[in-house]
């Protein structure tokens, strides 16, 4: 069974990482037709920020910095965030 570091650091990297640069590319694809809303900048934003932070993730684990306890707290914010996303697209 797969360490919960490992766990986290698959989430990120494979799952998060890849659908917040692919959301974006959408995004400034509306920036290049001039088609954005103030709601999609808002979002370009947001997201950009995410994205550090999910960057940020992977390298924490790979410094090993922290806790044990407070990387289990991480993955099971983002796997509560990712199943909330899925329900709202059903």
């Amino acid at each position: 069974m797969k360490d919960i570091k490992t766990e986290l650091n698959d989430v990120v990297e494979n799952l998060m990482i890849p659908e917040v640069e692919s959301y974006l590319e959408d995004l400034h694809k509306l920036l290049e037709n001039n088609e954005q809303t103030e709601d999609d900048m808002t979002a370009i934003k947001e997201l950009e920020s995410f994205l550090v932070e999910l960057q940020n993730i992977i390298e924490v684990i790979k410094e090993d910095k922290m806790p044990e306890s407070e990387y289990q707290r991480i993955y099971d914010q983002i796997m509560a965030n990712v199943k909330e996303h899925k329900h709202e697209e059903e």
